[in-house]
């Protein structure tokens, strides 16, 4: 019998009816605990500019980011196992308490080297709080409830990516920027003591062996997949000897990852679930899915700086339709997953209508109008929130309750990786097709001139050349969504593949 035979067997079905009324006390906590963490991501981004100013250290700008986008994915699985074997109450506990360190680290920086060491233990919690709220709510709700609350979970995560730049924005304007890292700190602290008194303490003290080796290879592993594409922008590109040297020990890391976990006697991310269908299926679409999202959200923007020159602010609120898109889309699968019991046709109709997104923005060009761009970004929404709500819900159904933290872990890793190395992809692509575009009409172009191209030095030139480079640029975008939409129609195909378990009451 295999692991996706036995999945419904070992899953001891969650007793929901015995107190509703905490199941929706800890539910609001870890909703209020995932938006907390998500948060602290995204709300860094318009204060950045301020910190520099401040603190000095524009060469280690990106690392804010990175810090916290590295150790969020190592601490990702690490999570997902430590819940499994220890609760997910202390592993819950112990992500905010880490998260709120980081923050008041970072909110008392003096230089940009601290603010970057709070930003990694800040990014640590915070892949900590996010797999571990997900997987929570699979021990409180049967699998035919799961889908609707993990759509609401994947809402936090699309109110975060908007409302956080502009709360960013807010404070720095009104306050200043340290005030960013302490205004979720009541948050944190009210969801401690709430989970704290509803959720249960694990009661079996029985010595677990923890796999130090097999975390140690895939936090390796997973370093190399989020360094490299900064490696490969910093070092002179793909080609370079620093991002040769991190791909042999990514390759030396997964040997060794692979060979540790076959005989780990309680492995980090356990072999046999690459024998499980819908593990596979969703996580292949997921990793696919997070290339088109983070392309979007990256490159859509500068676009709209660029070409159509809105401002930073403006062209920033473009995301609101995605959001809203995917807000929706995410709770109504999550509703028809929990109504129905069905799930197989939704991540298939919304990746073909993603594919089908993607397609209608390889068209954007000067003349595009702000309303169909708008109105784009809906279908991207309407595309992506279905792989969100239903790929947890599908996974946490198919695998035994004792790998839920693990399972639940691989859907964000595998999220996470797909826009990493897709955003590093489509940066390549991007910049090599701009050169080769305004090539003879803008001075150095083949030489990395571009790099400081932007809204300003745009319009400061005459306008036969601002046409030429408006023109260029739109171009140079159109192989990238051509890209995306690419993934997104694999994505579509390989969800046909899913196999549909029966979703329990």
């Amino acid at each position: 019998m295999s692991l996706t035979d036995t999945a419904n067997l070992e899953q001891p079905r969650p007793q929901t009816e015995a107190d509703p009324a905490m199941i929706r006390l800890i539910l609001g906590a870890v909703a209020a605990t995932l938006l907390f963490a998500s948060l602290g991501q995204t709300i860094v981004s318009t204060a950045l500019p301020t910190m520099v100013a401040d603190l000095g250290g524009m060469d280690h700008i990106t690392w804010v980011i990175t810090a916290y986008l590295l150790a969020s994915t190592v601490a990702a699985p690490l999570a997902g196992k430590l819940g499994d074997m220890y609760g997910r109450k202390l592993v819950l506990q112990s992500g905010i308490a880490v998260f709120m360190v980081g923050a008041v680290l970072c909110g008392l920086a003096s230089s940009m080297n601290t603010v970057i060491a709070g930003r990694a233990v800040q990014g640590f919690g915070a892949g900590t709080l996010i797999v571990t709220s997900m997987a929570t709510v699979g021990d409180l709700l049967p699998p035919r409830q799961r889908g609707m609350a993990q759509g609401i979970l994947g809402a936090a995560f699309g109110v975060s990516t908007v409302v956080g730049p502009l709360l960013g924005g807010f404070i720095v304007q009104t306050w200043n920027w340290h005030w960013i890292f302490f205004v979720n700190l009541p948050v944190g602290v009210l969801a401690f003591v709430i989970l704290g008194m509803a959720l249960p303490t694990r009661t079996d003290r029985n010595t677990r062996k923890v796999d130090y080796v097999g975390a140690a290879l895939l936090a390796t592993l997973l370093s190399t997949v989020v360094l490299l594409p900064n490696a490969a922008a910093a070092g002179g590109g793909w080609a370079s000897p620093v991002v040769a040297a991190l791909a042999v020990l990514g390759v030396a890391a997964v040997a060794g990852f692979v060979l540790t976990e076959t005989r780990a006697e309680e492995p980090i991310l356990p072999m046999s679930l690459f024998r499980n269908n819908t593990f596979i299926v969703i996580n292949t679409v997921g990793f696919l899915v997070g290339m088109g999202m983070f392309g979007t959200i990256t490159f859509l923007p500068l676009f709209l700086q660029v070409v159509k020159d809105v401002s930073p602010t403006t062209s920033g609120l473009f995301l609101v339709p995605m959001m809203g898109g995917l807000i929706f889309a995410s709770t109504g699968a999550g509703r028809i997953m929990s109504k129905t019991g069905r799930y197989k046709l939704m991540p298939t109709l919304s990746t073909g209508l993603l594919a089908m997104a993607m397609v209608a923005l390889t068209t954007l060009s000067q003349d595009t109008p702000l309303w169909m761009i708008a109105g784009t970004m809906v279908l991207v929404g309407l595309g992506l929130g279905p792989v969100f709500s239903v790929g947890v819900a599908a996974i946490q159904n198919a695998i035994p309750q004792s790998l839920m933290g693990v399972g639940t872990a691989s859907a964000n890793m595998f999220r996470l990786i797909g826009g990493a190395l897709g955003t590093a992809f489509f940066g390549a692509v991007f910049s090599a097709g701009l050169a080769r575009n305004l090539a003879g009409h803008v001075p150095g172009a083949m030489e990395g001139g571009l790099r400081s191209l932007g809204a300003e030095t745009v319009r400061a030139m005459p306008p036969e050349m601002q046409s030429r480079v408006m023109e260029g640029f739109s171009a140079a975008l159109h192989p990238v969504f051509w890209i995306a939409a690419t993934a997104a129609l694999l994505a579509c195909l390989l969800s046909t593949r899913l196999r549909e378990l029966p979703l329990a009451n």
